[in-house]
């Protein structure tokens, strides 16, 4: 190949080597959104401590804030989940790698730092 032809796809090698850090990605993510549903249900278990009503108000509030937190964490972690099932997806049906927006080839760094994108950086920055 010339450096005038653009390659517009990645091999099978490259695209296993893909598929491979986005399961691995969403491995980890899937562990970690299900640490946190254990531990939000582990929070909605009442305890038995008998304590004042004061400092119990107090502690309520600081787990309600944490259980919010902790909801919105799960909730980020799980459409982080869901977009990288769609990378999965794109491996799957050949338009892994090509960005949306000009149909050119993503760079390889680009995706093994962001697995999911479906834009270049240049049109990334266009559409913000």
């Amino acid at each position: 190949m010339t450096q005038q032809e653009e390659k517009n796809k990645y091999s099978e090698s490259e695209l296993a080597e893909f598929e491979e850090i986005i399961l691995k990605k969403l491995e980890a993510t899937n562990l970690e959104v299900n640490f946190i549903k254990e531990t939000l249900s582990r929070r909605n278990d009442n305890g038995t401590d008998n304590t004042s009503v004061g400092s119990k108000t107090l502690e309520d509030g600081a787990d309600v804030r944490e259980k919010e937190h902790l909801s919105q964490s799960a909730a980020r972690l799980q459409k982080f989940a869901t977009q990288l099932e769609a990378a999965l997806i794109r491996i799957k049906n050949g338009t892994y790698g090509i960005c949306k927006d000009t149909g050119k080839l993503i760079p390889k760094e680009r995706l093994k730092a962001v697995p999911h994108t479906q834009q270049t950086i240049e049109a990334k920055m266009k559409s913000s």
